[in-house]
């Protein structure tokens, strides 16, 4: 019933429009995910929406544990209306909460943090399995929770006196390596069949006028029709 819903939904968006969403499909990928823990600055964390969705990531994570996540419509630039946020807020540690779902998703869980056990993003593994890079709040990085619950830690090089990177510009590294590296594998990390006709159909929902008023008239249609 989906794919006749979409086929349905596509006459009502250019041809242009149908392309795109069809190109974009084919490289979205939800083998890497990003978490944002604590994050209080509304540039940073639109920033790194918008950095995501351009390399093709579809599932962000916000943990709101002290500091409630805004948008700079500025920053964003529309780009959140094309992924998929979850947001951990509802108890009194989220990050344990958005660990635990995770790891039952099948994410490893990496801290992008310099550490005595971590490794250089030259040398981070990507075939060992799908990943969740978490980023820690302006200022501190993230929880010692977070810490201790990690699988792995990444680190940037770095060879000046500061001690690290702005938040949305580490993201922007790390994505821009491991993504380019991902897609120059063997690794099966495009979404399935299933997961594109779904993810089209919530664009198009989003992208057509009234598209709620459609969907009606397209079930009464196909009731018609049974009857």
């Amino acid at each position: 019933m989906s794919k006749e819903l979409i086929k349905f939904l596509e006459q009502f968006i250019t041809e242009e429009r149908l392309i795109q969403f069809n190109k974009v499909l084919e490289n979205r990928t939800k083998y890497i995910t990003i978490a944002l823990e604590d994050i209080y600055q509304s540039q940073n964390a639109s920033a790194v929406l918008r950095t995501s969705e351009c390399f093709g990531l579809q599932n962000i994570n916000i943990i709101e544990n002290r500091n409630e996540y805004q948008l700079n419509p500025d920053v964003v630039q529309g780009s959140s209306k094309w992924l998929n946020l979850t947001k951990y807020n509802n108890t009194e540690n989220n990050t344990i909460d958005s660990i635990r779902n995770l790891k039952h998703q099948g994410y490893r869980i990496i801290a992008t943090t310099p550490h005595t056990n971590d490794v250089s993003l030259e040398d981070f593994d990507i075939e060992k399995g799908k990943f969740a890079l978490f980023f820690g709040t302006e200022g501190t990085g993230l929880s010692d929770g977070m810490l201790k619950n990690a699988d792995e830690y990444l680190s940037i090089p770095m060879f000046g006196f500061t001690e690290s990177y702005n938040i949305s510009v580490s993201a922007a590294i790390i994505l821009q390596h491991l993504a380019h590296k991902l897609r120059n594998s063997d690794i099966k990390w495009q979404l399935s069949d299933s997961e594109k006709e779904e993810l089209k159909l919530e664009w198009l929902k989003k992208t057509i006028k009234s598209s709620s008023m459609l969907i009606e008239t397209f079930y009464l249609r196909k009731e018609t029709i049974n009857h």
